[in-house]
């Protein structure tokens, strides 16, 4: 259940009769999950679809050493950090399209992600940047689509429900054994509350989404890969007071544009050799208004050509896989703002290419070894080489060895650069890329029914991206800090599936991030970061009945309030957030759904100052045909 970047794994290798076996996000070349080191969970179609989250952030939060940060309800602005990484240390791609939003501090735009852009989440923990260039640092989240099957498909949804909520889905399914097709769009919408919590006017979001997975023949040994998705919609905060500088109810928006498409031919004439050539464009816009009037934009887009070649080989008791990567990535960024007589503009290009090596190697007794060595050359920053290492060695009964060794590298994003927010933020372009290095070690159980595992991890960050405040000014801009970070940290998981009609998961994070030690002073734990982490998912199906519940227990963690100045170090009470869903099937095409979320009704903040949502009951109907 729990279980690309130049260049992403190919769509159709992951079959969604299997969903389990198959993973993108360890290698440049899909393989089995019990054949990769790398500490990797997946949330497979059928769970997502029990569970009925109509977001990936309600999901994000019960994976292992999973952080969330959200700024007030649905739609605001939220981040992930993996294993007390940066929120812009975590890479996403959805459908094989890299999917961070280069506009908006080149952080993956997670409260974008509604259910209709996604059927599997998957996730890599650890620096990868050997593997996948810049960015993965904290690790790798692939959001994918189950490529369809033999026969047509259509599917419609709606849902209603608390914060006046209306969300709405459609889906086309076809193919056979040369082509297929994956046509989805949806909706979403709600008032939402007040978030600066005194009720004042509300901050509701509305979105519209799309996307398309497809696959063509074109003869024995090739084929076509096409994806794209698109997200267009509105999201309402509170923002700053221009004058005092303090959180307010401020009637503040963000209107967004984010849209991407990917096409990528592969050949293979031989069982053992693949050769995969591709391009990817993405495109963002980010506009945002006060009180109707337009404040600021920022626009970006990536552009993306990749090729990469696999050779497979037997030879002393191993089964050998050579994979060569070459990738080219160019960005263009543009910032203007509304009030300042353009005083503020900027316009900003760059690019990189890479040049990835990588080595697989499974022996006749179940033991793989993996070795990934990458170059990048920067047009903007120095270049840089980054190595990965991982092994898996089978101990009996059972029970396997898992260790692995990464690099990671993160350039700075064009937000933290040149970025301008007025009266609040201003960029350093004399920063440089930060860089990570880690190891983690453990041992998993798998016997078909009963899984577990337990995996330490320690990982260092240098020249750390930390923001500044100017008390002269009241703006913050960032800098490198000196010295190290230091994360370390504890994984449990175990799962239980007696039948496929029922499955029991659960893990437990423990997380030790602290950031570079100041002159005389002891280190301080990193904000947004709970010590303490924990989750606990049940779906299954009886009879005509669906369900699927969870719990995500969160510890308390710290944050910088500054309405006060100078700031203060506070911190965020822990809370439990408990979610279900039932489905009943009224008849072979039709569903009725009830699902609730925060069924506990938790008070609570993920950003000091930022309430979030209480608890929330939908009613929908399926149909399928």
């Amino acid at each position: 259940m729990f279980q690309d970047l130049p260049p992403p794994p190919i769509i159709e290798e992951a079959p969604p009769s299997d969903d389990h076996a198959i993973i993108i996000t360890a290698a440049r070349e899909a393989e089995r999950i019990e054949d990769s080191s790398k500490p990797i969970s997946i949330i497979d179609a059928e769970t997502v679809e029990r569970l009925g989250e109509d977001n990936a952030i309600g999901l994000l939060r019960l994976l292992p050493s999973a952080s969330i940060s959200q700024t007030g309800p649905s739609g605001t602005q939220a981040q992930l950090r993996i294993r007390g990484a940066e929120a812009s240390h975590s890479l996403l791609f959805i459908d094989g399209i890299k999917a961070n939003d280069p506009a908006a501090g080149n952080e993956a735009r997670f409260e974008l992600a509604a259910d209709g852009l996604y059927d599997i989440i998957e996730y890599s923990r650890g620096p990868q940047s050997a593997i996948w260039g810049s960015e993965a640092l904290g690790g790798v989240l692939a959001l994918r689509t189950v490529p369809a099957g033999d026969e047509e498909t259509v599917s419609l949804t709606a849902e209603a429900g608390s914060f006046d909520y209306l969300s709405g889905k459609a889906r086309l399914d076809f193919g056979n054994e040369d082509q297929g097709l994956v046509l989805a769009m949806g909706g979403q919408r709600s008032d939402g509350i007040d978030s600066f919590g005194v009720g004042g006017e509300k901050d509701g979001f509305h979105n519209l989404n799309a996307r398309l997975s497809g696959r063509l023949s074109l003869g024995k040994s090739a084929g076509l890969q096409l994806s794209g998705f698109a997200v267009d919609g509105r999201s309402e905060f509170d923002g700053f007071d221009p004058l005092t500088f303090r959180r307010a109810d401020t009637e503040d928006r963000s209107d967004y544009r984010l849209g991407a498409a990917r096409a990528a031919i592969e050949i293979a004439p031989a069982e053992w050799f693949k050769l995969v050539v591709g391009g990817s464009v993405l495109a963002s816009e980010n506009v945002h208004h006060r009180d109707n009037s337009e404040i600021n934009r920022t626009s970006a887009e990536r552009y993306s050509v990749d090729g990469r070649a696999s050779v497979r080989a037997s030879a002393l008791a191993f089964d050998h896989r050579l994979t060569l990567a070459i990738d080219h990535e160019g960005e263009d960024f543009r910032a203007d703002d509304s009030i300042y007589g353009g005083f503020t503009d900027q316009r900003r290009d760059r690019d990189r290419t890479g040049f990835t090596v990588e080595w697989f190697a499974e022996h006749d007794s179940g033991a793989t070894f993996q070795l990934a060595l990458r170059h990048d050359d920067f047009s903007a920053f120095a270049d840089t080489t980054s190595i990965s290492l991982g092994g898996l060695l089978p101990l009996g009964g059972h029970v396997s060895l898992v260790a692995n060794y990464g690099e990671g590298i993160a350039q700075p994003s064009f937000y933290d650069l040149y970025g301008f927010f007025p009266g609040s933020f201003v960029g350093n372009p004399a920063l440089e890329p930060e860089t990570s290095r880690g190891h983690d070690v453990g041992l998993r159980f798998d016997d078909g029914k009963l899984r577990a595992s337990m995996i330490w991890f320690s990982h260092n960050l240098e020249s750390e991206i930390v923001d500044i405040f100017d008390p002269a000014s009241f703006t913050s801009t960032t800098a490198n800090g000196m010295g190290e970070s230091k994360r370390r940290g504890l994984e449990l998981e175990a799962g239980w599936r007696p039948s496929p009609a029922f499955e029991l998961v659960g893990n437990y994070s423990y997380l030790d991030a602290k950031g570079p030690e100041a002159p005389g002073e002891q280190r301080l734990r990193e904000n947004r970061r709970p010590q303490h982490r924990a989750a606990i998912m049940a779906t299954g199906i009886h009879g005509r009945w669906e369900y699927g519940s969870s719990l995500a227990l969160v510890g308390s963690r710290f944050d910088d309030d500054f309405d006060f100045f100078p700031a203060q170090r506070v911190k965020l009470e822990p809370y439990v957030l408990a979610s279900a869903r039932v489905a009943y099937e009224m008849n072979p095409r039709l569903r009725l759904t009830l699902r609730g979320s925060n069924l506990f009704d938790s008070d609570y903040q993920d950003v000091v100052g930022y309430h979030a949502m209480g608890r929330a009951i939908h009613i929908g109907l399926a149909f399928t045909r």
